[in-house]
């Protein structure tokens, strides 16, 4: 019978005095880059007994969804490759408290979750057939489905958004019809998901990318934002209740689960750029009730706007302090950037187009001064600026320096929502403000944040029709990708 089995990163500095680790076992092929040995603290480095380096690549370059990794993962720890290995990994959790340590940025996913559960359940761990059959591929489609993979109703939504300020109405209808057909498909998908998977939900809640749950309601007030210059009063009203009520639940939930979780393993090095949703989920309520407080009239709509503005903008400095603090303190995986990192310059355009809807209302239903909100909004912008440079060049570390090959992912669309955001900003913060530059610029970056949509939808419906890899050939693909 297995003791207790943690997972953890081997970053992660545990006090030893308060919490007893029991045998620490490395479990990557290849040692972390940026730590010594005396830092890490092991007991034992198991090598042999992590994926064969052509599964990994293929895993980790999206050739293979996790339910098929983890197949041929379990199907590789019966191998004579990884069997003494992994008979030795299930010795030792047998006499004793054993934590797997691993370099990836989510302890709890890839091969150490699956040697997690190969350690718990014994000889019921066995790989399980791949998927056949079109219910068989939806379920495990959703049962593999990313928390915040509403991030492409986002991008759709404000690229919608940019389009019609541009006067591209045709575009803009038809991206918003797209949006809404995500939503339509979305939805069910995550409450499929939460009562029959509710196990992998919990976990991807109280782990380090639970605020990407953020995304669905976010996605909301963005399409509330977009449908409330068209006239439609009533739908607007129900996506942007729809939405506040989630970021209500969800942004005390989830810091509430982070905190309290028993399976918490409390690190530096697990902020990253999902985070800023916290920020972008209060922004989001913000815009999507101004916009509609000009249909609508009434001192409501104009005060959960502002509220949610300021809650919003302190949400956003306290992230930028961890996020910032994480990246120029602790070691950096390349894979994990250019992604999530791009949320933390459309945090700081949505507070932005937040102040600028709340500059359009009229002055008696303000609580601040509108020269304050002026002012923070221009502040921000210049800095949401200054980021893009910085986030291009993490982008060529990691694609040209790192090597990192350039494939689809769900995170590409992390990118279009904050250029498209930013695009519309500039435009909205010109216009606002009476500075024709920045109106002029807003349009140009609205049609490039069409461009990049137009390439990410692209990319997406390509790696969706490409066929499977067949056992086997994985070295080969990833060979002639390097």
């Amino acid at each position: 019978m297995a003791q207790q089995v943690t997972c953890r990163t081997v970053y992660e500095q545990t006090p030893f005095e308060d919490f007893e680790d029991g045998t620490r076992v490395l479990v990557d092929r290849v040692w972390p880059r940026g730590i010594s040995e005396e830092a890490a603290h092991l007991d034992e480095w198991l090598s042999t007994v992590a994926p064969s380096a052509a599964l990994q690549r293929s895993y980790s370059q999206e050739f293979l969804q996790y339910s098929e990794f983890r197949h041929r993962y379990l199907a590789e720890l019966g191998d004579p490759e990884h069997r003494q290995a992994a008979n030795h990994l299930r010795d030792l959790a047998e006499h004793t408290r054993l934590t797997l340590l691993t370099s990836a940025e989510d302890p709890h996913g890839g091969h150490v979750a699956v040697l997690a559960e190969w350690l718990a359940d014994g000889e019921r761990a066995q790989p399980d057939p791949p998927p056949r059959g079109y219910l068989t591929r939806v379920s495990s489609a959703v049962a593999n489905l990313n928390a915040g993979a509403f991030a492409f109703v986002m991008g759709t939504g404000i690229v919608s958004t940019g389009l019609n300020i541009n006067g591209a109405h045709t575009a803009s209808a038809v991206l918003l019809v797209i949006g809404l057909i995500g939503c339509a498909v979305l939805l069910p998908a995550y409450a499929w998901r939460l009562l029959g998977m509710r196990q992998r939900v919990v976990a991807d809640f109280v782990g380090p990318r639970g605020f990407s749950f953020l995304t669905v309601f976010i996605a909301a007030d963005v399409m509330a934002a977009r449908l409330a210059p068209d006239g439609h009063t009533a739908v607007t009203g129900a996506f942007l209740a729809f939405g506040t009520v989630g970021w209500l639940l969800l942004g005390y939930a989830i810091p509430l689960g982070l905190i309290t979780s028993a399976r918490r393993n409390p690190s530096v090095d697990h902020v990253n750029g999902t985070w800023f949703l916290w920020a972008v989920g209060s922004e989001s309520v913000a815009v999507a009730a101004a916009a509609l407080a000009q249909q609508v009239s009434g001192p409501q709509l104009p005060t959960l706007a502002l509220v949610c503005w300021g809650i919003g903008l302190v949400q956003y400095l306290l992230v930028a302090g961890l996020v910032l603090g994480r990246l120029l303190t602790r070691p950096v995986e390349p894979r994990s950037l250019m992604t999530s990192s791009w949320i933390f310059m459309g945090a700081a355009a949505i507070t932005v187009l937040a102040g600028t809807r709340l500059l359009e209302l009229p002055s008696g239903s303000m609580l601040l001064s509108r020269p304050a909100i002026a002012g923070s909004s221009v502040v921000l912008w210049s800095f949401s600026t200054w980021l893009i440079p910085l986030l291009l060049a993490l982008g060529v570390w990691k694609h040209g320096m790192r090597k990192i090959p350039f494939r689809y992912e769900l995170g590409w669309w992390n990118l279009v929502f904050p250029i498209g955001m930013y695009g519309v900003t500039t435009h909205e913060l010109g216009r606002t403000t009476g500075t024709s530059w920045l109106t002029t610029l807003g349009r140009w970056e609205i049609w490039v944040g069409a461009l990049v949509w137009l390439a990410v939808i692209t990319a997406m419906a390509v790696a969706a029709v490409r066929p499977r890899l067949p056992a086997g050939h994985e070295g080969a693909a990833v060979g002639s990708s390097t």
